[in-house]
């Protein structure tokens, strides 16, 4: 089966994209034009101001160092204040525990079968040099 494409559409959908190439350039200038700084006065005191006000040592270690000090304990109050009301250990509990064997026998190791002889490979891993 043959599909014939009629000129008048093809023709139809150039000029459409290409009036939305041009329309798009054209809003594209028109924001560019729009975009030009506004003329207005200078506020009052920003105008011939050639004095720099500095930061002492003090104040700028205050900034930098104690508003981000201050900010981490805030955040760590915040997360461990409510365990602390609530009385629950906060550190994590490093006894020994009981040992855990997953995806081995339920009742540990007395379900495994004892090695019948020498040559047996029964009851577990063995090397031998």
């Amino acid at each position: 089966m043959t599909t014939h494409v009629s000129p008048s559409r093809s023709s139809r959908s150039t000029r459409v994209r290409r009036t939305g190439r041009a329309t798009a350039l054209a809003a594209g200038a028109a924001l560019a034009l729009l975009a030009a700084p506004a003329h207005a006065d200078v506020p009052e005191g920003w105008g011939g101001q050639t004095e720099h006000s500095g930061l002492d040592v003090l104040h700028a270690l205050g900034i930098f160092v104690g508003a981000p000090l201050l900010l981490f304990a805030l955040i760590a109050l915040a997360v461990y204040l409510p365990a602390m009301v609530r009385g629950e250990k906060l550190l994590p509990d490093h006894s020994a525990g009981e040992a855990q064997w997953i995806g081995g026998p339920r009742q540990g190791v007395a379900e495994l079968p004892a090695p019948d002889g020498a040559d047996s490979r029964a009851g577990g891993a063995s090397g031998r040099w």
